[in-house]
């Protein structure tokens, strides 16, 4: 079979089923396209080839005996680094944390295991997630499949780098900032931030209502397949949400839905490249049956960075403060930069101020999205980051420099408003040469919605066919 290591998660298990292809096979198919490609590429900190191997002998086994199956049974899996592995070192991307071993599995790896899945790699971040760039004196470079001098986007840059390049149908991702939807954004894959609660962390930060950890694939049915798997509630994780309806895997055509249609959220500066494909997804769907109406949000980028930045002031600022504790001098700038802004953010507004204005954006995007389905909006206002790149004084885009880079990435209103599902899926293709992308935004825990509009972008604006072209 051809580029047997790009096929999707939902034929592998089609074909498992039928006989025509083993676990073994399609695990033996992506180890010998890592080691081929990721030398290039960079996008994995650790693989588990022994006990992936005796897994899909396993699992291929079962498909041989029959019987109920485990819906993940035989597929092999690329879990975020941070997502912990008992007996497997949980270093968060940072040096002097290197040694560590964590004790227990992460919940999300818990019920992949649970489901069959096979856990063969794990994939880099930067330091404690906190760059949306992949690089760290830890791991080096992360660098994205479709042009080496760009980056995957981060935290989960290797996630979907590992996507592009072939090295696994599923990974895992989080997102806190849009962690798990730029790197879909740069790579050409999906990703899913679930509304809050809907799938279970780690404490203490899995009390902060901006993070979720979810799935990305290379198809929405394959980002829907893991995220059924991820969700419900577990005991450690007080706000975890129990199970709701599994996502179905097949949806009805978007004929007569409302969507909204939001280039800007307000006053980002969004790349030519950026708003020309985001358009375009809007007219195909359109074509499709849906009612796409513009809209406009009262926001500005500088005020959704003040409102964020007082959040994680308070909250992942600290957290990193007291992980790093005594071992700054080995920490990326990137870190000491969010750190300092995070604290300086804390010490002029109280949390509560920050509370009162998330709670009125999420009003206002309430109020906008009244009478539509979803609303759709690009991820990133840039079309791409340098691989290696700190961005400590900035970035510019459309002609405009910004104080902070994160100021172009439209990701973080979705995080103030947490309870909002939201999907990213590729858009297009920019002039750089890697993929650009867009966000489906639902009302608050109507995961279905995303994913069916998603499905219709995946008709209309097909992406699967797009390869990286690795180290052209």
């Amino acid at each position: 079979m051809t580029d047997l290591h790009y096929l999707g998660a939902s034929e592998a298990l089609d074909l498992f089923r039928s006989r025509d292809l083993s676990p073994v096979e399609l695990l033996e198919a992506v180890l010998q396209r890592i080691d081929a490609v990721n030398p290039q590429i960079n996008a994995l900190t650790e693989q588990l080839v022994h006990e992936a191997r005796e897994s899909a002998r396993n699992a291929e086994q079962r498909y041989r005996t029959g019987g109920s199956l485990a819906p993940l049974l035989g597929l092999p899996i690329a879990a975020k680094e941070k997502h912990s592995l008992a007996g497997h070192v949980l270093s968060n991307g940072l040096v002097d944390q290197r040694h560590v071993v964590a004790h227990a599995d992460h919940p999300v790896i818990g019920r992949i295991r649970s489901a069959g899945g096979i856990v063969h790699a794990r994939t880099a971040t930067p330091e404690f997630c906190c760059a949306t760039v992949t690089h760290s004196p830890l791991w080096g470079v992360t660098r994205n499949p479709f042009n080496l001098e760009l980056s995957p986007g981060g935290s989960s840059g290797g996630s979907g780098a590992a996507l592009a390049a072939g090295f696994a149908p599923l990974a895992t991702g989080s997102d806190i900032a849009g962690s798990t939807r730029l790197p879909a954004a740069f790579t050409g894959t999906v990703g899913f931030k679930a509304p809050y609660g809907r799938i279970p962390g780690v404490a203490p930060l899995s009390a902060d209502h901006y993070r979720g950890d979810g799935p990305m694939a290379r198809t929405v049915a394959d980002a829907a397949l893991l995220a059924n798997v991820m969700t419900g509630r577990h005991p450690d994780d007080h706000a975890s949400l129990a199970a709701a309806e599994p996502l179905p895997g097949a949806w009805a055509s978007v004929v007569g839905l409302r969507i909204a249609l939001c280039i800007r959220l307000g006053n980002y500066r969004v790349d030519p490249d950026v708003e020309s494909n985001t358009r375009a997804v809007a007219a195909a769907l359109q074509s499709a049956g849906a009612i796409v109406e513009e809209v406009e949000l009262p926001w500005t980028t500088a005020e959704i960075h003040r409102i964020s930045f007082t959040h994680y002031g308070h909250i992942l600022g600290p957290a990193i403060e007291d992980a790093t504790r005594g071992a700054e001098s080995q920490l990326a700038a990137y870190t000491v930069q969010f750190m300092a802004d995070a604290r300086a953010a804390a010490a002029d507004t109280r949390f509560l101020d920050g509370l009162t204005a998330e709670t009125r954006m999420q009003s206002e995007l309430a109020a906008v999205m009244s009478g539509f389905d979803a609303l759709i909006c690009p991820t990133s206002a840039a079309a791409a980051l340098t691989a290696d790149g700190d961005y400590l004084d900035g970035i510019s885009v459309g002609g405009e420099h910004l104080e902070h880079y994160w100021q172009a990435h439209m990701t973080v209103p979705f995080n103030i408003a947490n309870r909002c599902p939201v999907l990213a899926v590729p858009s297009g293709m920019a002039d750089c040469g890697i993929p650009t992308g867009i966000q489906i935004v639902g009302h608050p825990f109507d995961d279905d919605m995303v994913f069916r509009i998603g499905v219709a972008v995946e008709k209309v604006r097909p992406w699967a066919h797009r390869y990286a072209q690795i180290g052209s």
